[in-house]
């Protein structure tokens, strides 16, 4: 039987002429994973790193989001051979890899991701949903060919191996994450400082150089509108667990709140 496939991450940002814009997944919920990817953005990050995904509800996720035109990615918890196996015998074409600092560990993430003799992923389809369990022909030749990889650079080692990370083969698309390129910058907390965003744009700039995507992570809308300006091809901009969290938050303070003179905040603290 054939694969059938939605367009990997790395064709979609190639085949786009406008920057791709996406949403976290980290309720664990394959229904609001597919409530997300019915909402018309460009692609789906389900995350392991920081949420509670486990291997099954991705796969349900996964299962979930397939009837509709949007890009999925997992996320895996680490640059760990292992977990990337589980995740890409799951049917996951797209991958993040979260902490990337070097062009070693880009090219250890690459060989996670590649059958011998390209790489160290072990065989398993016979067992796997990636190879429709065998049905696929020609999965192990042309599993490369499906799947795409992006790195993320969270560090300020990062920051300066950047271009060598983009230039790593295999790699098809960097990530920026401020929340931890923060901290290590000793800006904790401080995504916008001017010192990160500075960090934030170089590795745009190094990432360009090589003809590599590059994207980050902006859930502050007027961040996110800089960044797309400062070239960045695609942006998540958004959470479920954030957006739900805002909304009822708001709820709260049109409607409790004028009633009993305090807003959440106000209300947590009498606790």
């Amino acid at each position: 039987m054939p694969l059938r496939l939605t367009p990997s991450f790395r064709e979609a940002l190639a085949a786009s002429d406008r920057p791709l814009i996406g949403i976290w997944a980290c309720s664990g919920s394959p229904l609001l994973a597919e409530v997300a990817a019915g909402s018309g953005l460009d692609w789906l990050l389900i995350d392991m790193e920081h949420s509670a995904n486990t291997l099954e509800s991705v796969l349900g996720q996964l299962q979930a989001v397939a009837a509709y035109p949007v890009t999925p990615l997992v996320r895996v918890p680490a640059n760990d051979t292992v977990a990337i196996k589980q995740v890409l015998d799951l049917g996951a074409q797209n991958l993040i890899v979260p902490m990337v600092s070097s062009a070693e560990e880009a090219r250890a993430a690459v060989a996670a991701t590649r059958y011998p003799p390209e790489g160290v992923r072990g065989v398993g389809s016979a067992l796997a949903r990636s190879a429709r369990w065998n049905r696929v022909e020609g999965y192990l030749q042309d599993s490369a060919r499906h799947t795409s990889l992006t790195v993320q650079i969270e560090t300020a080692a990062g920051v300066e191996a950047a271009a060598e990370i983009a230039a790593v083969d295999g790699v098809d698309a960097v990530f920026v994450g401020p929340s931890d390129l923060s901290a290590s910058m000793g800006l904790l907390g401080l995504q916008t400082h001017p010192d990160v965003v500075a960090a934030v744009e170089r590795v745009f700039a190094a990432v360009a150089s090589t003809g590599t995507p590059v994207g980050v992570n902006a859930f502050d809308p007027a961040a996110a509108e800089a960044y797309l300006a400062a070239g960045a091809a695609f942006v998540a901009v958004g959470a479920d667990v954030a957006l739900l969290a805002r909304a009822s938050e708001a709820l709260a303070a049109r409607f409790i709140a004028p009633r009993v003179g305090g807003g959440p905040e106000q209300e947590r603290a009498s606790y």
